[in-house]
């Protein structure tokens, strides 16, 4: 016959075992919540754009456009998403702005990157399309005006409407953007 260990009380063990846990799962939640800001910004602004060499061009490409139209560009942190279809929306972007001295809430030029020119253009057609179709026609003002260009295997994306566009030189930006790459005129 085996001897009996004895020495305490049964379950004494595996009570202190789960008391230490708990507090070590307690205490691991404290640490973290106290790290963490009280709320986190909406995802507006799409899926995070790494900023890569054709980006960087075509933001070159639109700086100068501008610039010979007298039109500055600046990089925006502002939460910007323009109506689009599933397969543009699922692009990675990075968002730009005119800067529109009687619009400081406009100006807004999306560039969506895509993994060669020919997704570019398929990206810029199923744009197009989208936007002179009911789903993304009713997103705008019916005097909307889109700019679509492909430059390389990047999409530029820019709108205005002379009805709700109280600067002027919204109708510039558009103009000084048909001078890139490819273009695409939605349907009417």
């Amino acid at each position: 016959m085996a001897a009996r260990v004895t020495g305490g009380r049964p379950g004494t063990i595996a009570t202190l075992v789960i008391r230490i846990g708990v507090a070590l799962l307690l205490a691991g939640c404290g640490v973290a919540a106290s790290q963490q800001p009280a709320s986190l910004p909406p995802a507006s602004v799409g899926p995070a754009a790494t900023v890569t060499g054709a980006v960087v061009q075509t933001r070159a490409a639109i700086a100068a456009a501008l610039a010979a139209s007298s039109i500055q560009l600046q990089d925006t942190a502002e939460p910007y998403r323009t109506a689009e279809p599933r397969g543009v929306a699922a692009a990675p972007r990075a968002v730009y702005q005119a800067i529109l001295p009687d619009d400081p809430e406009g100006g807004f030029i999306v560039v969506y990157e895509f993994r060669d020119a020919a997704s570019a253009v398929d990206a810029g057609n199923e744009l197009a399309g989208y936007l002179g179709t009911g789903a993304g026609r009713i997103q705008y003002p019916t005097d909307a005006r889109h700019s679509i260009r492909q430059v390389g295997t990047t999409l530029v994306h820019y709108t205005w409407a002379p009805s709700t566009s109280p600067d002027p030189t919204s109708a510039r930006v558009a103009e000084a953007l048909a001078g890139l790459g490819i273009g695409f005129a939605p349907p009417r």
